[in-house]
């Protein structure tokens, strides 16, 4: 699959780039891509939540009635999860929430969502620039050229650049990352994939040479 080379105004370069079938032309593992997605939300998630039990929470242990002869259920502290202020029955602990996976099946999780932004279409591939300055401005403005100003969008660059992703950070519809940090979640979760030409090559380096 070849795909046109353009600049920051939008326009052709005559330059041409190949996404190689082996990246971007597989048949697509939904499941792979449960897991992986799966993974990288659980691996966000900080494990800190915390209830109070009965042994822990601040109340008297004084016996609040007597044993027998009330009608009712016999009842030890204040501290029972049945009175308000009590201690939680079952309540979270800090966990780790931590999934691990195989490289390959990562990998392929990759491909499988790489592939379906392929036949989607969504993807593009920039002439390799960089700002002078940070300015949102001028990633709006190269937005506005590639016409995907109202789409959900996420840059790949083949290594850091400073102003371009300070330009890109007070956007909410826009994500800036180099392409060893692609993750299968967030290839899914912009509607355009905007590279730039050397970082394909880059990722041809990660997704096929590593294999």
């Amino acid at each position: 699959m070849e795909l046109n080379v353009i600049n920051i105004e939008g326009k052709d370069t005559g330059n041409v780039v190949e996404l190689k079938d082996a990246i971007f032309g597989i048949e697509p593992n939904d499941h792979v891509i449960y897991l992986d997605v799966k993974r990288y939300l659980a691996n966000k998630r900080q494990g800190t939540h915390k209830a109070k039990g009965r042994a822990e929470v601040s109340a008297s242990t004084r016996k609040i009635k007597r044993q027998k002869g009330t009608g009712t259920a016999r009842a030890g502290s204040m501290k029972s999860p049945l009175f308000r202020g009590g201690g939680r029955v079952f309540g979270p602990e800090p966990r780790d929430y931590t999934m691990k996976l195989n490289k390959k099946v990562k990998k392929l999780a990759r491909m499988s969502a790489l592939s379906y932004k392929a036949k989607d279409k969504h993807i593009l591939v920039v002439d390799d620039f960089d700002f002078a300055i940070p300015k949102t401005k001028d990633f709006i403005k190269l937005r506005k050229n590639l016409d995907i100003a109202d789409k959900k969008t996420l840059l790949v660059l083949a290594a850091p650049k400073k102003n371009v992703l300070l330009s890109a950070r007070n956007l909410k519809d826009a994500k800036v990352m180099v392409v060893n940090e692609l993750t299968t979640y967030d290839i899914l979760n912009n509607k355009r994939l905007l590279f730039e030409k050397s970082a394909i090559d880059t990722l041809n380096k990660l997704l096929v040479m590593n294999n």
